[in-house]
């Protein structure tokens, strides 16, 4: 069952995004600080700039509702919009991995995964 609870994330340039707590709980860090109960004043990502923090939102979201199976898409339909996802100057390409590498460890893998064949064509080797 899904969560109603709030969470607050503040990217580094201090930008306050309210997710719901199923979103947040992607990133095994941010689920622990939450158990923590350290999330009074929200939860500040220094690291993390707005830009990257709403493609993560929505990617969390994504593959949340994708989950769902009332709502859930083709395999097809999810890959072909893990690969558009992933279309984005090279900068961006890397904050993205690091943000999955070091924030989202739960979903590193199956970013990866869904994305291999598209790394091989940017030359990442992964």
């Amino acid at each position: 069952m899904a969560s109603t609870r709030k969470i607050i994330l503040k990217s580094s340039e201090g930008e306050v995004f309210e997710v719901d707590e199923v979103v947040a709980i992607k990133s095994q860090t941010i689920k622990h600080i939450i158990e923590d109960s350290c999330i009074d004043n929200g939860i500040p990502l220094p690291n993390v700039t707005s830009k990257i923090l709403k493609m993560v939102i929505k990617y969390c979201k994504k593959h949340i509702n994708a989950s769902n199976p009332d709502d859930r898409p083709s395999e097809e339909d999810l890959k072909a919009w893990d690969v558009d996802f992933v279309k984005v100057d090279q900068a961006t390409l890397c904050d993205l991995i690091m943000f999955f590498h070091f924030i989202l460890r739960s979903i590193y893998g199956l970013f990866l995964f869904y994305h291999f064949g598209y790394w091989g064509l940017l030359g990442l080797g992964f």
